[in-house]
């Protein structure tokens, strides 16, 4: 081998080498970052993320640093965001549903105790009358104690809120700031600490003097708490998540405990809660259905139209039909909102001017329920009408010259010939048009909330939630928000929508 080709190959083994020492060097680094995010997570008593987490690198060195794993490099990154974006959260939903998690009840039971033990109170006994002076911009605080005269080093009122109190040196001199100067100052005198020699702490109480400051609570062997100022015992109540008194009041707030099926059983046993839960399943699965039939009748109606050869102008036609499908839906929504109005509405102007009627849109729940099948068609009929179209255009002609032939009507030709070629290819479209529809959070919240709201329901419930909306405000809305109930009600909505489209799909294979 010439000196020129051993050289050049010296070159490309020190640039392969420096390739490799690179990926190591840029591995080891994103496996020090995932690992520092783990321990962080774990500091911060997110196990559940933490775990997340360490799944996550681990997984990743594994698939990218062994040999064995190679071929699964490519695919990793998918196969990671739907663990960390799909089914991550779905096991996070499913195990809220099994606690007591709400507004009320959000921490742990450390933290909880860490809350209790914070709190403080001022003590009848130990009261200091005070003298503030003014050092030249700076201050000294002197405090009469029973055993002598205390004070503070010179201090700003710069956000440093804790001091501690000396035996009086005598350095002070001088007259005391006048009353008028104290109530001026009193902001940041209520902000101040003072710490005693004996490590009791004292707070401004009126504007003459400070008082002791005690701890409310002591805590236990047993994790119960004792009330310093009336001797109280408060135990754990672990069914309710609470510390409850003697009488059985709690003292809030609350922490996260197990509670097995209960949410579960609460929306099968409750009246209040099974009633309001049926009645909106019944009209989300109307809803839904009912928008896939709609969308589809007036989609495939005006596609006909459309493929007509005696129609002119197809390509405006065509423009106009889509239109609302090419308008962001949540401004949509909002125009219908106006026109639905139900006293300054012009869908009402009309029907008042033609028919004498004025419906109560928002008020009446049939008419809310129509108003959203009305305004939901509209918006998806011009995405029904484009797959018809292609639909259309792939059924042979000769099919509907040998039916005119046979003296075929154009209904025929719809129930024998249409329907039957571009059903097949529909159905998996329209399963995916009826779970989305299932879950149309947007169009419920913007139209109508919800609202009429559905009367002797505990939980908030509306004649025109969908299930979706009515989780959301379960979790998020009005007083409660009890996040475990709503995590056992998404759960069901999972299994229902999951349910639903395995049986359309096993269904649709029985027909072919």
């Amino acid at each position: 081998m010439s000196s020129y080709a051993l050289r050049n190959f010296a070159a490309g083994k020190g640039t392969l080498n420096v390739k490799i020492g690179f990926k190591l060097a840029a591995g080891l680094a994103l496996a020090l970052a995932g690992f520092y995010l783990v321990v962080a997570l774990y500091a911060q008593q997110q196990l559940a993320f933490a775990l997340l987490a360490l799944v996550v690198v681990s997984s990743a060195g594994y698939v990218y640093l062994s040999r064995r794993a190679y071929a699964h490099r490519y695919a990793y990154p998918a196969v990671a965001g739907m663990g960390v974006f799909v089914i991550f959260p779905l096991l996070y939903t499913v195990g809220i549903g099994f606690t007591n998690y709400s507004a009320s009840n959000l921490l742990d039971l450390e933290r909880v105790q860490a809350y209790h033990l914070s709190q403080t109170y001022q003590s009848d006994s130990g009261r200091f009358p005070f003298r503030l002076y003014d050092e030249g911009g700076r201050y000294r605080l002197l405090l009469d104690g029973p055993d002598g005269t205390l004070e503070t080093a010179p201090f700003d009122f710069d956000g440093s809120d804790r001091l501690v109190l000396e035996p009086d040196t005598g350095v002070t001199s001088g007259e005391p700031l006048a009353m008028r100067d104290i109530i001026k100052l009193r902001k940041p005198l209520s902000g101040l600490r003072l710490q005693l020699p004996d490590g009791d702490e004292l707070s401004l109480s009126g504007l003459r003097e400070f008082a002791a400051r005690l701890p409310v609570y002591s805590l236990q062997d047993d994790g119960s708490l004792i009330d310093n100022r009336n001797g109280e015992r408060l135990t754990i109540d672990q069914d309710a998540g609470f510390y409850q008194r003697a009488d059985g009041e709690h003292v809030p707030p609350g922490f996260v405990v197990g509670i097995g099926w209960d949410n579960y059983l609460k929306v099968v046993t409750d009246p209040s809660i099974r009633g309001p839960f049926l009645e909106i399943f019944v009209w989300t699965l109307v809803f839904a259905g009912g928008t896939v039939v709609f969308t589809l009748m007036l989609g495939l109606v005006l596609a006909s139209l459309l493929q007509w050869e005696l129609m002119r102008g197809k390509a405006l036609y065509r423009t106009l039909l889509i239109l609302p499908y090419a308008v962001p839906a949540f401004i949509s929504i909002l125009v219908f909102k106006g026109l639905f109005n139900q006293n300054f509405g012009e869908i009402n102007l009309v029907l008042q001017g033609l028919f004498g009627l004025s419906p109560d849109w928002f008020s009446d729940p049939a008419m809310a329920r129509t108003m959203i099948l009305v305004v939901n068609t509209w918006l998806g009929y011009p995405y029904m009408m484009l797959l018809c179209m292609g639909l259309l255009q792939s059924i042979p002609q000769d099919l509907y010259e040998a039916s005119a032939m046979d003296g075929a009507g154009p209904l025929d030709n719809l129930f024998k010939i249409t329907l039957p070629l571009i059903i097949k290819p529909l159905t998996p479209l329209l399963i995916a048009c009826f779970a989305f529809n299932f879950n149309n959070f947007v169009l419920i919240t913007l139209l109508t909330g919800g609202s009429p709201d559905i009367i002797g329901a505990s939980t908030p419930a509306g004649t025109t939630d969908l299930l979706v909306s009515y989780t959301y405000r379960i979790a998020f809305q009005d007083s409660g928000q009890n996040f475990g109930l709503a995590a056992a009600i998404a759960t069901m909505i999972f299994l229902l929508v999951g349910g639903l489209s395995l049986l359309k799909m096993r269904l649709g294979k029985m027909e072919v």
